[in-house]
């Protein structure tokens, strides 16, 4: 899976295109960073982790959302992020896993 064109990305609230990247690697995905985008290879299954949302509410919803296919537990620093955007984000994901 490949996203390109995406180079505004990088001067946001954070570096998202690297930030996603390497929280993705902690979790066990293989990813190439682009200057305006990133390239996932591989069908490899994520298997958690300890990843960083960098005080990003987007990152942390991201890191939120893969967590949900990792085959293990992962720890999302700064998680609290999601709030700016939607304060109920993790009530609402946790109610669609019952």
């Amino acid at each position: 899976m490949s996203v390109t064109g995406a180079e505004e990305l990088r001067v946001k609230e954070s570096d998202r295109i690297s930030a996603l990247a390497d929280g993705l690697r902690q979790m066990g995905a293989e990813i190439d960073e682009q200057p305006d985008g990133f390239h996932v290879r591989g069908r490899n299954r994520l298997r958690g982790g300890e990843v960083d949302a960098k005080n990003d509410h987007r990152l942390a919803m991201a890191f939120a959302i893969a967590a949900l296919g990792a085959s293990g537990p992962t720890v999302i620093h700064d998680a609290g992020a999601a709030g700016v955007s939607y304060p109920e984000f993790f009530t609402v994901l946790e109610s669609l896993r019952a």
